[in-house]
């Protein structure tokens, strides 16, 4: 049951997208998503995208979206390691991290004039690094995570380095099921070094939220964020006073989420729903 049962739907001007599960799974578009956001758009509504997966840049993300069937710039994609690199570089600018995380976080972060602990070879070609010489560790989604990463990173906490994190999903979803992502990684970390993650920049961070806004120019209450996931995508929303709507397409099932407390302000089957859901009192007055 959707909690919302009147909203004037001319105050909603931005929609603040998830990505994977919520627009899409994998290589297709998930039902409803490809028409709802044409039609929000059409109608002259503000959209932008959020992706806590940091593994691609935007240019990448706006060019799936776009051979999906919704045309997308760049520019309105954010990236859990855009937000991560905006903010390090701007109050730990000259600290040297150590990246558990792929090519595209290293990079976006280099890119933002923060300096990444390179790996160097020893004379037996073994890869190592001097832990006393990372100064943070930054924790992201990887699938080349492997042992002598988790323990390089282990050494540098216990000797006092900062704990900062991409993104906290235990789990990223795939077609046929989701696989581990940073939540994981970050879980273990905390488990064996007895610390606490200091930082996290993707959902539900009020950084990432904040970045979004600033895109799209306008105040939290004129916005609607919709997500698949009870504990980034609307606890974020929730937080910051947005109006939220949880898709059923990803990783949240229907009783998990009106078991939730407080539940999301709307709970649909997929993004089709959210259309029909604002159109009898918005596209009929437009004459649509």
């Amino acid at each position: 049951m959707n909690r919302i049962t009147s909203i004037d739907p001319h105050l909603i001007q931005g929609f603040i997208f998830d990505l994977d599960g919520t627009v899409y799974l994998g290589d297709q578009a998930l039902p409803g998503a490809v028409e709802s956001i044409a039609e929000l758009r059409r109608v002259g509504k503000q959209v932008v995208y959020l992706s806590n997966k940091p593994l691609e840049a935007p240019q990448t993300y706006a060019a799936k979206l776009t051979l999906l069937g919704i045309p997308t710039s760049p520019e309105q994609v954010i990236t859990s390691s855009m937000v991560l690199a905006r903010y390090l570089a701007r109050i730990e600018p000259d600290l040297a991290y150590y990246v558990i995380g792929e090519d595209y976080l290293k990079n976006e972060l280099s890119n933002h004039g923060l300096k990444v602990v390179g790996e160097l070879t020893d004379q037996d070609e073994k890869t190592v690094i001097d832990p006393a010489g990372i100064e943070a560790v930054i924790v992201a989604f990887d699938r080349s995570l492997d042992y002598r990463k988790l323990n390089t990173a282990y050494q540098a906490l216990v000797r006092g380095a900062h704990f900062y994190a991409t993104n906290p999903d235990r789990t990223c979803p795939m077609p046929g099921g989701g696989i581990p992502d940073a939540g994981a990684t970050i879980a273990a970390l905390e488990f064996i070094t007895g610390r606490k993650v200091e930082l996290v920049a993707g959902k539900p961070s009020r950084l990432m939220l904040q970045f979004a806004l600033e895109c799209l120019g306008l105040p939290p209450e004129r916005c609607l964020l919709a997500g698949d996931r009870l504990e980034t995508d609307i606890v974020m929303a929730q937080q910051a006073g947005i109006l939220n709507a949880l898709v059923l397409t990803g990783a949240t099932n229907r009783i998990r989420a009106e078991a939730s407390e407080p539940p999301p302000d709307l709970i649909l089957e997929n993004l089709g729903e959210l259309r029909d859901y604002f159109r009898p009192a918005l596209w009929a007055e437009l004459g649509a």
